[in-house]
């Protein structure tokens, strides 16, 4: 008979990007293997921060989906849960956010500790305190408990100035002991979030990191064609972010760049996706009179192949203090791509000594304006194709789907 598992997330399918994007493919993964799989999470509101249609008109109470696997006779039951999503994102409103998500969950969860067991609980931070949930559910069922790390959010929240009290960070940390005496296994996507996982936790940290479908995103023949598909000319040289546009990823940045180099006619500064900060940043490089940059929604998913292989550049941007505690997903895609990555990342960061010790990107120092600029020049005129390949080669050898998946299986659910 096959294992039961529940995920309990803020996030999951049919969002696009981030954690939600991830949790989705990682439960179809399961699901697609014959294990009957349960989600606890809220309705897709991630990157737009308001929830999506067709989801928005039953946002303020709950709702069950059961979705039959194509594969081996798994399934996945979906239990959304309403959640106060703001329009406007800051400390405060984040946290009310997953307060608000806890709470719900923590009534769906009563209302399935009475039903048959699950074997596996997986919990997905941020945030955080969902472990809590896992941990209740331990105590009351012996199930097994997963605490997955894909971002730091306690030290994230210190470090950016979110949450400016030193008693509630305190107590924060706490918690978050609590939670890792009483998890089963504790990973996280990179080296260094490993490292100072395990300082805090006091056990092993298992090596659990993002993926990509390489066979889904792959480098296309004759890229330099695919600009006129999106409006460019085909000697146009594209330099690209793509994600999501929020506050902290310091996109002003981007702006600065452009106009310090709006003199080459055929450099155009590409911004796509979505986010509480897009209309401002826009607003800004009108009045800056940026005819260089252009913006872009967030593309289909079925079309993302093709418009990522359309840029010469793409832009990982980061604030120094994030760049190891974050492994961004948007990476993934752009190594399997064979893109050119051009990444701020600090000398000693994870990301930083992953990045050079396979030579798969242009690094440049984070929060730094003139390093951006150089990074970017340096970037057009560099022969990149060996970079380029070797971000293929690395994604291909260490950040399959199938690889990563097997391995966990292997790891948390069959052990």
């Amino acid at each position: 008979m096959s294992k039961r598992l529940l995920l309990i997330g803020g996030n999951f399918s049919p969002e696009p990007t981030g954690i939600g994007k991830y949790n989705g493919e990682m439960i179809k993964w399961l699901a697609a293997g014959g294990y009957d799989c349960t989600v606890i999470t809220s309705y897709p509101y991630y990157p737009e921060w308001k929830v999506q249609p067709p989801y928005d008109k039953n946002k303020n109470w709950y709702k069950k989906e059961v979705i039959e696997s194509n594969g081996q006779g798994g399934k996945i039951t979906i239990y959304r849960c309403p959640q106060l999503v703001p329009a406007k994102p800051t400390g405060k409103t984040r946290i009310m956010l997953d307060f608000s998500f806890a709470v719900s969950a923590f009534l769906k969860i009563l209302q399935l500790l009475p039903k048959k067991k699950f074997d596996v609980v997986i919990t997905v931070v941020p945030p955080f305190h969902l472990g809590l949930l896992a941990v209740l559910y331990k105590k009351f069922k012996g199930a097994k408990f997963f605490y997955h790390i894909q971002d730091m959010q306690i030290e994230a929240a210190r470090d950016l100035n979110m949450i400016k009290s030193p008693k509630l960070i305190k107590m924060l940390f706490g918690l978050e002991r609590y939670i890792f005496k009483n998890a089963d296994m504790v990973s996280s996507i990179s080296d260094g979030m490993m490292r100072k996982i395990q300082e805090k936790a006091g056990k092993d940290i298992f090596f659990f990191p993002n993926w990509v479908d390489v066979n889904l995103f792959h480098p296309i023949e004759n890229r330099v064609q695919l600009k006129t598909e999106y409006g460019f000319d085909v000697n146009d040289k594209i330099v690209l972010y793509s994600g999501a546009i929020g506050e902290k990823q310091g996109l002003e940045a981007i702006l600065k760049t452009a106009e310090t180099l709006k003199a080459d006619k055929n450099l155009k500064f590409l911004i796509c996706g979505s986010g509480p900060y897009k209309e401002k940043l826009k607003g800004d490089a009108e009045a800056m009179g940026l005819s260089n940059v252009i913006f872009f929604p967030l593309q289909p998913f079925e079309k993302f192949n093709h418009f990522l292989n359309m840029a010469d550049v793409h832009l990982v941007i980061q604030k120094g203090n994030a760049s190891d505690l974050v492994m961004p997903s948007k990476l993934t895609t752009i190594l399997a791509v064979g893109g050119l990555a051009l990444i701020t990342a600090n000398d000693g960061t994870s990301l930083h000594d992953l990045v050079k010790k396979y030579n798969m990107g242009i690094l440049v120092k984070a929060e730094d304006q003139q390093a951006l600029t150089d990074g970017v020049i340096r970037a057009m005129q560099d022969n990149a194709a060996e970079i380029a390949r070797n971000g293929r080669v690395y994604a291909e050898d260490n950040l399959s789907v199938g690889k990563i998946m097997s391995r966990f299986e292997e790891a948390v659910v069959i052990n």
